[in-house]
């Protein structure tokens, strides 16, 4: 008996078959200009924020650091929890990918944290892939 496995279609694909690991995550006590700078140095466009517990609290983009941009004594002393990011609700990898990205766009988002059950992350639902072009199924 052969067993082949196949690729699920874009009908049939959860989230889980098309998330990422996530590459760069921060604790929500990191400050507003630390942040600038980690996501500067890196090259990336977004960061996963996590709680003091390790459950996810939301994704930070450079959009939503543009307004520190000028950086001040505020921005020293801001922790990243008190600024406005994306938060909640988040995807979970058994949501059909075809769900998760009706809220993705409904929502405005590129990315979106994946979590398991107790609210940990365990990936990240980017809407386009890495070249620009929308995925297939998502």
């Amino acid at each position: 008996m052969t067993v082949t496995l196949e690729h699920p279609t874009a009908a049939t694909a959860t989230v889980g078959d098309l998330m990422t690991r996530p590459e760069l995550q921060i604790s929500d006590d990191v400050m507003v200009d630390t942040a600038m700078d980690i996501l500067r140095s890196s090259g990336a466009d977004h960061a996963l924020v996590r709680d003091e517990e390790g459950r996810c609290a939301g994704l930070l983009t450079r959009l939503h650091l543009a307004p520190f941009q000028a950086r001040s004594w505020y921005t020293e002393r801001t922790p990243v929890r008190d600024i406005v990011h994306d938060r909640a609700p988040f995807a979970t990898a058994d949501m059909p990918a075809t769900v998760a990205a009706a809220a993705m766009r409904s929502r405005g988002l590129d990315a979106w944290p994946v979590v398991d059950h107790d609210g940990h992350v365990i990936g990240l639902l980017n809407l386009r892939a890495p070249s620009g072009p929308p995925r297939t199924g998502c």
